[in-house]
């Protein structure tokens, strides 16, 4: 999306913004959001965008994604920041303004590597490209149990002492870590996690309401992939899950590609958790998002991608090649909930997860439009270039 210049104000009109009741307007001033005021009060701006009753939104932050045209995250050395850098162009591409490389379970060297690259690389700042906003650590300390498609040789037991070398000195280039709680035998992992300012998300995990009411209690405040890698709802055991969704303050992410979560429970998902409060996508993309379905290798092992679902040769779901505004126009285009619901869950409420602010004065002019077509009753969204030719 190109910028506004410094010597004009530019508006967008006729817009509906999540949160907001009716048409707005906003004004663009030096690349940001200047004003936000009632579409009648901007009657007769000059360098005007007419939306026509179609949505904005900031771009999509996707929390948990694993790699990108090929190269998985976990695999990263520093020869590949130019690659790397191509996978940031093309998730902008696809709508991301900001992203967190995932490293899923591997060896503590392999971990080591690959944040010194990603700490090393340019993403963490620039234009017309998804930026870092740090690395997303899925493992090593998660139940055997519920280990999923994690190679089971590189977990580790959950220790403070684990916990410091597996960060080495890329502490601050952590920003979340996915753990299972019950493996925390002696109660001080989560706040040092904390105190390094690192948010903490419960997954692959068996651990019971009371075990996980103990984990939000200590600061734990996500859920990794909701309904996956941990136990069901249940009538006398709610689980991880259900003491997540009772809690306020704290936010499940979910895959919404339709495989991972069957849509009956996602719409009680977000019923329950009253919208886009307390819930945001994912997309949980593997190595291969952006290319063709077949088999790629991952790991040791090999995945099969097939309409953009990555599967283990036995079966074991892996992930998914699906971008994450995919999983917004999945929500609104089943009928699962409204339209402005879905594009919050993938561009509003990450940020309230990770306590950035949402749309708003003073927020870079980085757009996704989005448009329903009524007569198919399907949802698009797409960048929006704000100047016009």
């Amino acid at each position: 999306m190109r910028s506004p210049t410094s010597q004009q104000t530019t508006w967008i009109i006729n817009a509906r913004l999540c949160g907001y009741d009716g048409l707005q307007a906003i004004a663009i001033e030096n690349a940001k959001i200047v004003r936000i005021v009632p579409a009648r009060d901007a009657n007769g701006s000059k360098n005007a965008l007419d939306l026509a009753g179609d949505w904005l939104s900031l771009g999509g932050v996707d929390l948990q994604i694993n790699g990108g045209l090929g190269l998985a995250f976990p695999d990263l050395t520093a020869t590949d920041l130019p690659f790397l850098e191509k996978i940031g162009r093309y998730l902008w591409e696809r709508g991301i303004d900001e992203f967190c490389p995932t490293l899923v379970t591997t060896s503590v060297s392999k971990i080591q590597q690959s944040l010194a690259a990603i700490a090393a690389s340019s993403l963490w700042e620039g234009q017309e490209t998804a930026r870092i906003l740090g690395v997303h650590l899925e493992g090593p300390f998660l139940n055997f149990e519920k280990r999923g498609a994690h190679p089971p040789e590189y977990l580790l037991p959950l220790t403070l002492e684990n916990v410091k070398r597996v960060l080495g000195d890329f502490a601050s280039t952590v920003k979340i870590v996915t753990l299972a709680p019950e493996l925390d035998e002696t109660g001080t992992v989560i706040p040092y996690l904390r105190s390094q300012g690192i948010t903490v998300s419960l997954g692959h995990s068996l651990a019971t309401a009371a075990r996980a009411k103990a984990a939000f209690d200590r600061g734990a405040s996500m859920v990794t992939h909701a309904f996956n890698a941990m136990p069901g709802l249940h009538h006398r055991e709610p689980g991880l899950l259900g003491e997540a969704i009772a809690r306020s303050g704290v936010y499940c992410g979910l895959i919404a590609d339709g495989r991972h979560v069957c849509p009956t429970m996602i719409e009680i998902l977000l019923r329950a958790a009253d919208g886009d409060r307390g819930v945001f996508l994912v997309s949980d993309a593997l190595a291969p998002i952006g290319l063709p379905d077949g088999i790629y290798p991952w790991d040791a092992r090999q995945i099969e991608v097939k309409e953009g679902t990555a599967r283990l040769p036995d079966g074991t779901l892996s992930g998914t090649t699906l971008p994450l505004l995919v999983g917004a126009e999945n929500l609104a285009n089943w009928g699962l909930c409204g339209v402005e619901t879905a594009i919050a869950l993938a561009t509003e409420s990450p940020r309230k997860a990770m306590g950035l602010p949402g749309f708003s004065v003073g927020r870079s002019a980085s757009f996704l439009r989005w448009h329903w077509h009524d007569e198919r009753q399907k949802l698009s969204g797409s960048r929006l270039d704000i100047l016009q030719d």
